[in-house]
């Protein structure tokens, strides 16, 4: 890009306003205005010029990032920064919504209506909300807990917190959690990608075979064979004996799709810095957009079809509920960046404000997919797959759009998971975020294996999103945001309620038991 960064054109600023200082020119006013005149002069100015320095030193090193942000301590009191924008690069409240919504609805929304059906209509609903809840409330936890570090200029993210507080123990469990969520994303994602892949790539086969009937009906939808298989795998012999390009014996979903990812992923994976796939993180925004119109569009075609009083009547409560239980955990998760994304906020005092409006935006979403597709679906709820789009034959014309629009949004977003993974591995094991192409190398080999092996081996997105969602939230979720708010507690006021103690104590229980309960069901 040719297009320079904010903190490569402050650096490039300020080297010309130091410039123009040093040689006393009064001609013209440099871009930064300052008064450091006789820089050395006094005893203080030296202090003023290593300060400079400083800055200008981190400048340099976070130069390649627009993420990275120099603190405002860091900045000499002489130096005025004149933009045109924003000077302190602050985001309004609709912004900061927006990200956190945009940054929490991931892949599990596809799996919703699945989740909704493990636990019953009436008794599921009311599960979105109250899981969503406890995650508001710990979410805010964190939030407040970043408060006395940001009053003294820190920056810091919640592993800091932990550690501050709990030493690096605290500092480990918080940094492997927020790992392990972010690897099991990369797992779906890669399990969603081959998927995505393969039906994408049979329907513009079959359509160049005329294999799709033109009075095909619009309410047609797919259902398993048994459990943990679909009917999308099996392809019409007709079909088999009229393709004379050996398609089907190359395109196979778990068999040869998870490696053909490997050729286009593992080069974008090792790219030092991919900052350059930021760039498309509106094509999220796009997806959810696109899901929703797909849910409406399909729900006003099929209609409601719910039975409460026949019997074979919609069961109101199932007891393999912690399925959706465990989905929600992850769907809800935003636990680990959330102070980054609240960092800019033009006004702090709205944080919680803020964070509870994006948590109703986030769980009307949820629960509007879920339940509309679930009440719409035209055969037996028990066929609802663990990612609806499976529903949906190959030659679906909004399904094939949805796919299409799906992969290359994952193929965006995957090598930014592999590369977050990669820093907190990294920093955590080495100091630096890049030891060196041979180790990032090696990690990235390690993660996309996993991915492949899931791919081929257990490509059932819903139950590897509940368990990843139970196990990260059990720590990040329901239990070190408690943990710290009760220590901050007991350290300020010497003493605890118990009614504090017993309710942050049943959050962490619910956070165990949700845990066991995914084995407990199948």
């Amino acid at each position: 890009m040719d297009e320079k960064s904010p903190l490569m054109s402050v650096q490039n600023s300020t080297d010309d306003a130091y410039s123009q200082t040093r040689k006393q020119s009064s001609s013209r006013q440099p871009f930064i205005h300052n008064s450091m005149q006789n820089l050395l002069g006094k005893p203080e100015d030296i202090d003023r010029s290593a300060i400079y320095h400083r800055y200008k030193y981190i400048a340099k090193l976070s130069g390649h990032s627009t993420h990275m942000i120099i603190p405002d301590h860091m900045l000499p009191v002489e130096v005025f920064l004149i933009f045109q924008g924003n000077v302190q690069n602050k985001q309004s409240s609709i912004i900061t919504i927006f990200s956190i919504w945009n940054t929490m609805m991931g892949t599990s929304i596809l799996s919703m209506p699945w989740a909704l059906s493990q636990a019953g209509f009436g008794f599921g609903l009311g599960l979105m909300l109250v899981i969503a809840a406890i995650c508001l409330y710990t979410a805010y936890l964190i939030l407040k807990s970043s408060q006395p570090f940001v009053k003294h200029g820190e920056m810091v993210e919640f592993g800091d917190i932990c550690k501050h507080h709990f030493g690096r123990a605290g500092e480990f469990v918080a940094t492997s959690f927020s790992i392990t969520a972010i690897g099991g994303a990369a797992i779906v994602f890669w399990v969603l990608m081959s998927t995505f892949l393969y039906n994408s790539g049979r329907f513009i086969h079959e359509s160049s075979l005329g294999a799709f009937p033109n009075n095909q009906s619009s309410t047609e939808v797919l259902c398993p064979l048994h459990e943990h298989a679909n009917t999308s795998d099996v392809i019409p012999n007709s079909l088999v004996h009229a393709d004379k390009s050996s398609f089907y014996k190359i395109w196979k979903k778990r068999e040869t799709i998870p490696f053909f990812l490997i050729l286009l992923m593992l080069p974008l994976c090792s790219i030092k810095s991919p900052t350059f796939f930021t760039k498309f993180n509106s094509l999220g925004t796009i997806a959810v957009i696109y899901i929703v119109i797909f849910v409406s569009v399909k729900a006003s075609i099929w209609g409601i079809n719910m039975d409460f009083s026949s019997a074979t009547r919609i069961p109101e409560f199932k007891i393999q509920f912690p399925a959706l239980t465990g989905t929600l955990t992850l769907a809800y998760f935003i636990h680990n960046c959330v102070l980054s994304i609240m960092r800019n906020q033009k006004n702090p005092k709205n944080n919680s404000r803020d964070l509870s409006i994006a948590y109703l935006l986030v769980a009307f979403t949820y629960i509007f997919v879920g339940s509309m597709f679930y009440a719409a679906f035209p055969i037996e709820k028990s066929c609802i797959s663990q990612v609806f789009l499976d529903n949906m034959p190959a030659s679906d014309g909004m399904a094939f759009g949805a796919r299409i629009g799906l992969f290359f949004q994952l193929v965006t977003v995957f090598p930014l998971i592999v590369y977050i993974v990669r820093v907190q591995f990294m920093l955590y094991v080495f100091g630096k975020s890049y030891p060196g192409p041979l180790h990032v190398f090696v990690l990235n080999a390690v993660i996309i294996a996993c991915c492949v092996t899931c791919a081929c081996l257990y490509p059932h997105v819903g139950t590897i999103i509940r368990f990843v969602g139970s196990l990260s939230g059990l720590a990040y979720i329901f239990t070190l945001p408690c943990l710290v708010y009760l220590y901050n507690r007991h350290k300020e006021q010497g003493s605890l309620s118990w009614l504090s103690i017993v309710i942050h104590s049943f959050i962490m229980l619910l956070g165990v038991l949700n845990l066991i309960s995914q084995f407990l069901i199948s």
